[in-house]
Parts: structure tokens; sequence; C-alpha cells
């Protein structure tokens, strides 16, 4: 059942409409005004996707090629592109975390890792 949005030349309204047939769809009136003169707007739409097609994503090797460990920037630009391909709510505590990173700083460390004075890991924390 397609909703396309409309807007009425009568009324200049924006409309959106629910038709339950594609051949209802070739005559549509403004609920509104009742006019005719209808135009079709471009809208954006949605894909349903699986789990499965979004984890297949998360595993592409091109979705590593900008990644630079040892940039917290990269990481966070990383990160908040994979949380978003993941679709769900990662929590206020995912997104603190990216900000503070974007930001050029290091996320609070709760595991006893260390950052080394070049920007990766340390082996203390092994």
């Amino acid at each position: 059942m397609p909703i396309y949005d409309y807007r009425c030349a009568g009324c200049r309204r924006r409309i959106s409409l629910l038709f339950r047939t594609f051949a209802a769809a070739e005559n549509p009136t403004c609920p509104h005004c009742g006019s005719h003169e209808l135009a079709r707007l471009v809208t954006r739409f949605a894909v349903m996707r699986s789990e499965d097609s979004r984890v297949d994503d998360l595993a592409d090797p091109a979705a590593f090629a900008d990644l630079d460990e040892n940039d917290p920037r990269s990481v966070a630009r990383w990160a908040r592109r994979m949380g978003q391909e993941y679709g769900e709510d990662l929590g206020d505590d995912f997104g603190d975390m990216v900000d503070q990173m974007e930001s050029g700083e290091l996320p609070d460390d709760d595991d006893g890792a260390a950052m080394s004075d070049a920007g990766g890991f340390d082996d203390s924390f092994a």
C-alpha cells in the first residue's frame, strides 16, 4: 500500500495520502479542499533489512578502509558509522564515548588499558 506526498494547488497544503491500490493513486483528491490539482512530491523511503544483512555489512573489509586505530577521531567516526549501521540504540554511554573521541579526547579507561605517547595502546594491559 503506497503512501504518496502531494502539494495541493488549491489550498497550498502538503498532504500524505495512503492508497489501498496503485490504481486508486491515479486521480487523487485533496482531503482539505477537494481539489484534483495535486503535484506529487519526491519523498524519502525506508528499506527494511534483516539483521543478517546488517551484520554482513559490518563485517565487510571496506568498512575499515579509512580506520586509523591510532587516531581517536578516526575510531570515533568508524564507531558512529557502525552504530548507525547496526540500527539499534546503543545507549547514552556509547554516544558519550564517541563524542569524547570525536573531540580528540580518550574515553575514560575503566579496564586498566593505558595509552602510549604515540596514541596506541601500551602492552601494559595485556
